[in-house]
């Protein structure tokens, strides 16, 4: 059989993709990570640009704890106990001791009965989602959440979706009550910090519209959150959006891979819900786990988080994150203030947006544009994310290099 039929239309839309300037695939490819020298955090080297260092400033690894040493000796002396894989999904014989001790720590981290891991984030979205939603549930989404939760929507073909405009408290009233009467269970998720701005979801204001109406819902309403950018970056402690709002919502996402350095994601909720989802969520049943030596460079990564050192880099993150925001105001550039380590840079220009991180690649700065259709019109920005691996001499030389844009 031939592909030459199949590749015409292919092409056609990679030129449509190419043509909007929204391509993906054309990757930066990271060979080295070069230590902390001279004042500067770590830099890294790319493929085709020789020995020229690189700040990474749109990196999800927001404690720098990816290159800790104690993380990565943990996964290393679990990779020699236990292999470098698995080798099986976890109910044939693919569940290692790393892993059902990383669930019930991560079940106590997040205050819950229960906590099950999936091989990511967005697998773990799209594997629950579907296995929560019948044909007669609604479900009702923040306008800008992730997109996981949106694909996981699709796949779930509920009786009814309703999006809500971003953050606003009265468009979920109303979309709650449109549907009174007319399904047996509601689902209400959100992102627990929006990955593109940085702002947090008011969990807290979420949950309390939600109590006004669950009794008129026979099977409840169900409040779901993502907090994969929350979790080890956000809160006092580091325990996300809900420990900043001061509330719990019933079933908690988050992720392995960003603030806590490794792979994978996880849920936590009630043993019942847990045990549920251990039998019916395909994404889990049927794929791999992480390796045994990631669960254990996670456990790694919890341990120093709710320690006396997870605390200083913290504090050091929330002061890297103020420091980068007061200069961004200073230079005259707006930005979405807020806590969270993702600074926003509000471009509201397609051209400029990519000219402006063009000038910080030349500089040795790696910053992600996102431009239209990604955001909408007039929304172009640059997403900055601050990492506690950073300097004040590396917030320092960016806002320098942005002076002179």
């Amino acid at each position: 059989m031939s592909l030459e039929k199949l590749e015409i239309p292919l092409k056609q839309q990679l030129e449509a993709i190419d043509s909007k300037g929204v391509s993906k695939r054309h990757e930066k490819i990271i060979t080295g990570i070069r230590g902390a020298k001279g004042g500067f955090g770590p830099r890294v080297t790319l493929a085709g640009e020789c020995d020229k260092l690189f700040l990474q400033m749109n990196s999800n690894s927001y404690l720098g704890l990816s290159t800790d040493k104690d993380v990565i000796q943990a996964e290393e002396e679990a990779s020699r106990q236990f292999g470098t894989g698995p080798g099986a999904v976890r109910f044939i014989s693919g569940t290692f001791e790393p892993h059902v001790t990383l669930e019930k720590k991560l079940a106590t981290f997040c205050g819950r009965e229960s906590a099950m891991i999936f091989s990511a984030a967005y697998a773990a979205v799209m594997g629950i989602l579907p296995q929560l939603i019948t044909e007669e549930t609604v479900v009702i989404s923040d306008a800008l959440n992730h997109n996981c939760i949106i694909n996981a929507i699709r796949l779930a073909h509920p009786a009814e979706k309703a999006v809500y405009r971003h953050l606003d408290m009265e468009d979920l009233e109303a979309a709650i009550k449109r549907y009174i009467g007319q399904c047996s269970r509601m689902i209400v998720i959100t992102d627990g910090i929006f990955s593109m701005r940085g702002d947090h979801a008011p969990l807290n204001e979420i949950v309390g519209v939600c109590e006004k109406y669950e009794e008129r819902f026979e099977e409840g309403i169900i409040t779901v959150v993502d907090d994969s950018h929350g979790v080890g970056a956000f809160g006092k402690t580091g325990r996300g959006t809900e420990e900043v709002t001061g509330t719990k919502v019933d079933i908690h996402i988050g992720t392995l891979g960003k603030a806590l350095g490794v792979n994978g994601g996880y849920v936590a909720s009630s043993e019942t819900v847990i045990d549920y989802l251990r039998e019916t969520a395909p994404f889990y049943i049927f794929s791999n786990p992480i390796t045994p030596s990631e669960a254990a460079a996670a456990i790694k990564s919890l341990d120093i988080l709710d320690s006396h050192r997870g605390q200083k880099l913290l504090d050091k993150l929330r002061r890297l994150t103020r420091r980068l925001e007061e200069g961004l105001k200073d230079l005259g550039y707006e930005t979405i203030p807020g806590e969270h380590p993702i600074v926003p840079l509000m471009i509201r220009d397609t051209e400029k947006t990519s000219r402006l991180v063009k000038h910080l690649f030349e500089h040795g700065i790696l910053a992600t544009g996102l431009n239209f259709p990604v955001v909408p019109k007039g929304d172009e920005e640059i997403r900055f994310q601050v990492s506690a691996n950073h300097t004040d001499k590396d917030i320092d030389y960016l806002l320098e290099v942005l002076k002179h844009f």
